[in-house]
């Protein structure tokens, strides 16, 4: 949570907001509540864009399912408590882990389906293009799922929206995670005193490179080269390569992509002979390992903003996840798009407990104006994962009282900027996979 209260906040936003915005805001406030108690509640579609192609394609699935997961459980929760399901459901687009075909996926879930609200997305050039193109635009509730360029904390677009939101953490968090790890703060036999990073050139790659590099340089580190890249997938990177390594860095850390990620390595090996690399969230991948090979990349370092796998939300979210998936992997993100489509379900119960009953009213200020109330301090705990953790939420929600959901991923006390702080993890590649090392809790990382 932020120094203030993000939820008071949001009770003072709301209450000069419910005149101004109209809708179902205002129906809420002066219709007798659950007017649907003798039939059934009203449904709403909720979108997702998501990377089922591009360099992002390994992932989207899991994605998908994870989202399905937490509105399944929205609804067998709503059955028993509302008397109907809620969430109409779950439509998702493919972004091609590229802001245009993004912007023009989101655009159809606007205008043609009529959501309110979208989980996007795990990239976050995509995520910041669909907010400044669409979402926030056309005043629909966006939830990122993997997003965490520092940009979305103080996207301009944002500022008096309050439409942007995300269930994982900014980059400003993991950089000085990867910067502690470089410099030998994290664990005693790793360390290295020069480096050099080749990145997407969209708002993760630059962010994360940009915050690792301060907080590495702060640390006493030198950071000899920030190289970019373009997001599309290139044949070569053998010129972004020798310019990262012209100065002999000791180790080249890597924020981009997955198929990026697994060219630039083999290049690196191949070309270059070159193989002192540190990795980021987004390199946790079996593209990667599959195409350069465990040899090459067991035992080689990383980091991903992480839950904490002996939580009791990760703990049922994994086993829910599992028995309803059948999938054994659950790779980084999974759970922060369980959280994503957890908060806006929750949300979505709050509006019809307060008196919603035309789903085409529902719209995304009055969803988002809901978030705080449902994910933060004060209210009873709800661990995310669990069905009878779900449906004791909304029985709660219609009762009228308070719930403070815990995530499957951490944390999701959303800030006054919709950001969340959670857990870091270091990583590391095995010959057949990958593995966690260690867990940075979220109250041991620095601000910088």
């Amino acid at each position: 949570m932020s120094d203030t209260d993000p939820k008071s906040t949001d009770r003072r936003n709301f209450m000069k907001t419910v005149g101004a915005t109209g809708g179902i805001l205002t129906l809420s406030a002066t219709l007798p509540t659950r007017l649907w108690a003798q039939g059934t509640p009203p449904q709403v579609p909720i979108g997702q864009v998501v990377a089922f192609t591009g360099s992002g394609a390994e992932y989207g699935t899991f994605y998908r399912d994870a989202a399905q997961l937490a509105f399944d459980q929205i609804n067998t929760a709503a059955e028993e408590v509302f008397g109907g399901p809620i969430v109409a459901r779950l439509i998702a687009e493919d972004s091609n882990t590229l802001p245009t075909p993004a912007i023009e996926a989101a655009r159809k879930l606007v205008e043609a389906d009529g959501v309110p609200a979208i989980i996007a997305a795990w990239s976050s050039g995509v995520t910041v293009a669909i907010a400044t193109s669409v979402t926030i635009p056309s005043g629909v509730l966006q939830v990122g799922n993997g997003t965490t360029s520092p940009l979305v904390s103080v996207l301009p677009e944002d500022a008096d929206a309050d439409l942007l939101y995300r269930t994982s953490p900014s980059d400003a968090l993991q950089g000085v995670v990867a910067a502690d790890l470089t410099a030998g703060n994290i664990l005693p036999d790793y360390k290295f005193k020069t480096a050099s990073t080749i990145y997407i050139n969209n708002p993760y790659g630059q962010g994360l490179s940009n915050a690792y590099a301060a907080a590495f340089e702060k640390r006493g580190g030198k950071i000899l080269a920030q190289v970019a890249h373009p997001e599309e997938v290139q044949p070569t990177y053998r010129a972004q390569i020798t310019a990262a390594l012209k100065d002999n860095p000791d180790v080249l850390m890597l924020p981009t992509y997955p198929a990026h990620t697994a060219q630039i390595l083999k290049e690196c090996r191949d070309i270059f002979e070159y193989t002192s690399w540190q990795f980021t969230d987004a390199n946790r991948s079996s593209e990667v390992l599959d195409a350069v090979g465990g040899k090459d990349l067991a035992g080689k370092l990383g980091t991903v903003p992480s839950a904490d796998p002996e939580s009791p939300s990760y703990i049922e979210f994994a086993k829910s996840y599992r028995d309803a998936t059948g999938q054994d992997r659950i790779p980084p993100f999974t759970e922060t798009t369980y959280d994503a489509a957890m908060v806006i379900g929750l949300a979505l119960a709050k509006v019809i407990a307060d008196g919603a009953t035309d789903p085409t009213a529902i719209n995304g200020r009055a969803l988002a104006d809901q978030l705080r109330f449902i994910a933060n301090p004060p209210g009873d705990n709800i661990v995310g994962g669990s069905q009878a953790e779900i449906t004791k939420a909304l029985q709660a929600i219609k009762d009228g009282g308070d719930i403070n959901y815990v995530g499957a991923g951490g944390s999701v006390d959303f800030d006054a900027n919709g950001d969340v702080k959670t857990p870091v993890a270091i990583w590391k590649y095995t010959e057949d996979g990958d593995e966690n090392v260690k867990i940075v809790p979220a109250d041991e990382i620095a601000s910088e």
